[in-house]
């Protein structure tokens, strides 16, 4: 279930800093969380896929792993992308 390319180069696009910019926190954050939904929405119809809720598991880990990353070094980014995702915490 990976992301389409598609998809992928229009995340990219809205959150990079500079032009081929993927490696800021803000666009894996943003890779994370279309990752998330897709294997959410997955799972909505494939209840014992054990294997992609242990995936969803992995990509939410990392997800917060980025954000407390993010937090710590620059908390106004940090609330940004917060509300650009539409993301609790």
């Amino acid at each position: 279930m990976a992301l389409s390319y598609e998809k992928k180069k229009k995340i990219i696009e809205t959150f990079e800093k500079k032009t081929g910019d993927t490696g800021c926190p803000e666009v894996q954050i943003a890779l994370c969380t279309a990752r998330i939904f897709e294997i959410s929405e997955h799972l909505k119809s494939h209840k014992n896929d054990v294997s992609s809720r242990r995936g969803l598991e992995g990509q939410r880990s990392a997800r917060r792993r980025l954000l407390d990353y993010l937090k710590r070094e620059d908390e106004d980014r940090y609330k940004t992308i917060l509300s650009a995702l539409e993301l609790r915490r």
